[in-house]
């Protein structure tokens, strides 16, 4: 019985997988075309699945023979010298052509393994690749696991230097050198001679930009559940969940297979809107690998942090520049994108996963927003969420403990404060979302669930009476989306003397109730 797979290779037969063809016939152009490349992703991006399903794709093709090693687990050893390195090399190029029946390619390692050096190690590949009289096809995964060490870099500048002779005629070597990891390693810099101490170079300038898409569309996780649904018939409405499932991932492959897993596995196959929403409740409660390296990665890094936070917070739209190193770590750790040239966090469920260890971090060091248990005084007797009493104690918290605070800081807190605020009362019950497709400068709104009925918050800096009813007209245009006829209002407002005022509008056919903090 096949099942949604999360943890390594997924394999066509065993696992329900998003159909991946065209992205694969993408590489294979590149292969075509003998070009070098590297697969830079994320972790758990799908780019050992991607390796193993092009080999597949590939293995009954006689022009081609496609070898696929790994650097994961090799150790520190085949790093100390170029004889180890090129010892452990040939040794997994003849355990793949062990498993591939390559007996002639065998005996003529076996013959000629006496390899004590990048340079005799060159003359072998060149010797190889003749003995092969095919295209020959490398992939080395994981090679993050060595990146940071100088030896791996002359090894695949090694590679490099026989390309560009290959390209003049005057050498033999891979057709194609696919590198798969987290780091591009076409980005880093290498000494080619040891008396070159000024002139750095990359030892992988020869590889073509992979700018294929790996995230899934919604129409690629459609072939997912269209799968799925012929032996679960759960009767889902498998267009609208698959937009949904794109909407909260953006399609990172973890997190769609992991979403699919959770609905199939705990939630007694509930693919609706709603059991979407209680899967990202358990996927967020969960410890996982990918989730603890997002907070490693920013906790670890002060200046990052504060990168993460000034986007996350949407006080201001920040700027793509992607040769800004702190742009260029938060997209290779998968936590950001840019978007009409501005910095988005990936998607809605890292969005959360960040809010909430913001939120708990603020707590840690400030203490709690909510002192003492106040979640049933806000649902009303049908088990609803009261938003006006929510906004209404908001208001009143801000206007006790925070009315002498300076306006900078509730600029750029303000919003977690009050997330702070709304997190405990729709814990366990509730959940909630920043929508960052409706996210202007000064404004952002919230998404909340509860009890089957959903509220939409808009939080805005007040700027003035015109800025105020654009406000409201933006906040109705969202709520006629969502096919709501009441929203609310938090306008932050840093004039001195304001007033902290309670009101009721109709705009544009919708009611806004509207609070001043």
């Amino acid at each position: 019985m096949k099942e949604f797979n999360i943890t390594g290779t997924c394999i066509p037969e065993e696992h329900y997988m998003v159909d991946t063809t065209s992205k694969l016939n993408e590489i294979i152009k590149l292969i075509e075309k003998r070009k070098y490349f590297t697969i830079n992703r994320p972790r758990q991006y799908g780019k050992t699945t991607t390796m193993y399903l092009l080999e597949e794709k590939l293995k009954n093709n006689k022009e081609y023979l496609l070898i696929s090693i790994s650097f994961e687990g090799i150790g520190e050893v085949p790093f100390e010298n170029e004889k180890n390195l090129s010892k452990v090399f040939i040794k997994l190029l003849r355990k793949e052509l062990k498993l591939k029946k390559e007996t002639k390619l065998i005996k003529f390692i076996d013959e000629n393994n006496r390899v004590t050096n990048f340079e005799e190690l060159d003359e072998f590949i060149t010797e190889f690749i003749l003995e092969a009289n095919k295209k020959v096809i490398l992939m080395i995964d994981e090679v993050d696991k060595s990146s940071n060490n100088q030896l791996f870099l002359n090894f695949i500048g090694m590679f490099r230097d026989k390309y560009l002779r290959r390209n003049m005629g005057k050498d033999y070597t891979f057709n194609t050198v696919i590198l798969a990891g987290v780091h591009d390693v076409k980005n880093l810099k290498l000494k080619l001679r040891p008396d070159e101490n000024r002139t750095l170079n990359s030892p992988w300038n020869i590889a073509v930009d992979f700018d294929i898409d790996m995230s899934f569309s919604p129409e690629e996780i459609s072939t997912m559940l269209i799968d799925y649904e012929k032996n679960a018939k759960t009767g889902m409405d498998i267009k609208n969940i698959s937009e949904k499932i794109y909407m909260y991932t953006n399609g990172y492959p973890f997190l769609v297979s992991k979403l699919c897993k959770v609905i199939d596995e705990k939630l007694d196959r509930d693919f609706t809107e709603k059991g979407l929403e209680e899967a990202i409740k358990i996927i967020l409660e969960t410890p996982n690998t990918l989730f603890d390296d997002i907070i490693k990665n920013i906790e670890n890094n002060r200046e990052f942090y504060k990168f993460i936070e000034k986007v996350i917070l949407g006080n201001e739209k920040v700027d793509y520049v992607h040769t800004d190193i702190m742009a260029s770590l938060g997209k290779m750790y998968g936590i950001i994108r840019g978007k009409n040239k501005k910095v988005e966090i990936d998607n809605k469920i890292f969005e959360i996963l960040l809010y909430n260890h913001m939120i708990a971090k603020r707590e840690r060091e400030k203490g709690v927003v909510l002192t003492y248990e106040f979640r049933t005084k806000f649902i009303d007797d049908n088990g609803n969420l009261d938003m006006e009493l929510v906004l209404s104690k908001f208001q009143e918290l801000m206007k006790a403990e925070y009315r002498k605070i300076d306006e900078k800081f509730i600029e750029r807190e303000g919003r977690l404060l009050f997330l702070a605020f709304l997190k405990p009362i729709i814990n366990g019950t509730g959940f909630y979302f920043v929508e960052s497709e409706t996210r202007e400068s000064n404004r952002m709104d919230i998404v909340v669930t509860y009890n089957m009925k959903k509220y939409v918050i808009e939080l805005k800096i007040w700027r003035g009476g015109q800025y105020e009813q654009e406000g409201r007209e933006q906040l109705c245009g969202y709520l006629e989306a969502q096919n709501l006829d009441k929203g609310y209002m938090v306008f932050y407002n840093f004039n001195k003397g304001k007033k902290y005022i309670k009101d009721r509008v109709i705009v544009e056919g919708k009611e806004i109730f509207e609070i001043v903090v």
